[in-house]
């Protein structure tokens, strides 16, 4: 493909990134993707359980093939938002042909309940960075009690469950969930990793008593029993002592603190299930009872960073309902509220596009469809191409002299994977900028 004279800058070097950067310069683009981290792979770096190796390098593998692309120019470490090292309005100024926001979901979506800013009440984002090492989570003081509840019922909720399992065995952890045993959202694959914790009489316990709500609504409580049980039977051995319970049909309504500011119990309502929209809806019964627990994680999804500087609704950045250039029949545009239609020239894929939506397959997906409504702008529109990559790049680099390139990534790399090989690792993360900053600068 030869030169299309375009410069797309893409925000944000996760998954949904990343690919969008492949397809954008299989069409001819150059691409100046900006990372607020250090390492490019966002939630594939920093997200996936680090037990799961084998995932997270097949995926580094693929990123480094990206990343390696020359019409590809990394910038780590720059932080975009009003507050951040460069704003939006500065990169539109700047000439590029088109931005594409692909920054995920920063922070967790609060539940807006009394007592959710006590001490021992955690974002999961939050944890799950910290014990994937995410400069600076790595090095917040995270205190963590011996009995845990976790607010969710999907894949998240279960990497955490499976992280006090086994790392740090405390004595009991709980997941309230808002919906019945037959509507979780995690996985068999991963109810494996840590139902060998659980007690199974004491699941059958809790499914009869839910088991009347269910079948008001046509669910089979026994068929609901039976997938737990088989998850049980392929379980992963665990020599941790920690007990792990689901506690169905309960919402979180208030934290109540003990007298040094710390959670100490958890109420929650009872819930009964009503069909609708296709679906069911959880309705409170009046009915409350209290959790004694010293640490509360809520899982129940994440939220966009406001500081970035789009239109912001709720927890989400807001799309343009009725977008010019549609793929698939959804909107990757970004709404200008005045004048009530598409901001001229941004985007928005991924995470970004629509929080806590999908694996690694569905935000390449959504990049490579971004791609597309892109390059359907740039060539309805008549946009002219950049003022040329090498002087866009002299511009960026004056203005963000503490850069890191891709180059002080491949550097980087191989410093962990030495120290892990010389420790007999798996896998090694430095778990500092500063620590990383100074391998990148020759100072290891």
């Amino acid at each position: 493909m030869t030169d299309s004279g375009f410069i797309v800058a893409v925000i944000g070097a996760g998954p949904a990134g990343i690919y969008a950067s492949k397809q954008l310069t299989a069409h001819g683009h150059e691409v100046v993707l900006i990372n607020k981290d250090i390492k490019p792979g966002g939630l594939a770096e920093y997200g996936i359980y680090p037990a799961k190796h084998k995932i997270r390098e097949g995926l580094r593998k693929q990123f480094r093939a990206i990343l390696s692309n020359p019409k590809v120019h990394y910038y780590g470490n720059v932080e975009v938002g009003e507050y951040g090292d460069v704003s939006l309005q500065q990169l539109k100024g700047m000439g590029f042909s088109a931005i594409l926001v692909t920054a995920g979901a920063q922070a967790g979506k609060p539940l807006g309940i009394p007592g959710e800013e006590l001490r021992g009440v955690y974002q999961a984002k939050d944890v799950v960075y910290h014990y994937n090492l995410l400069p600076p989570f790595s090095r917040m003081p995270m205190k963590i009690g011996k009995k845990v509840a976790i607010v969710g019922a999907g894949n998240v909720m279960m990497d955490l469950a499976r992280w006090l399992i086994d790392e740090k065995q405390v004595d009991e952890v709980v997941a309230v969930v808002r919906r019945g045993p037959a509507e979780v959202k995690f996985d068999k694959r991963e109810l494996e990793t840590v139902i060998a914790s659980m007690n199974m009489n004491i699941l059958q316990q809790e499914i009869d008593r839910v088991s009347p709500v269910m079948r008001s609504i046509g669910q089979d409580p026994d068929a609901a029993m039976a997938y737990y049980q088989e998850a049980y039977e392929n379980a992963e051995p665990h020599s941790s002592p920690t007990r792990f319970l689901l506690r169905f049909l309960c919402s979180p309504r208030k934290m109540v603190a003990n007298d040094h500011g710390i959670v100490k119990e958890l109420v929650v309502e009872e819930n009964s299930l009503q069909q609708a929209n296709g679906g069911t809806k959880a309705i409170g019964t009046g009915t409350y009872k209290t959790l004694n627990v010293d640490t509360v994680i809520l899982a129940i999804g994440d939220a966009v960073d406001e500081k970035l500087g789009l239109p912001v609704t709720g927890t989400q950045f807001v799309g343009n309902p009725n977008p010019t250039y549609p793929v698939e029949g959804i909107s990757y545009e970004v709404i200008d509220f005045a004048a009530e239609k598409s901001t001229k020239g941004i985007f928005l894929a991924g995470w970004s596009r629509q929080a806590s939506t999908g694996l690694v397959g569905t935000a390449r997906k959504d990049a490579t469809n971004a791609a597309t409504a892109i390059q359907a702008y740039l060539t309805a529109e008549g946009v002219k191409p950049a003022q040329g990559a090498p002087d866009l790049l002299s511009t960026l680099e004056q203005l963000l002299p503490h850069r890191v390139n891709y180059a002080a990534i491949q550097r980087l790399e191989e410093y962990e994977q030495t120290q892990a090989a010389l420790q007999g690792l798996v896998e090694f993360k430095l778990d500092s900028n500063l620590k990383m900053l100074k391998v990148i600068r020759g100072g290891e």
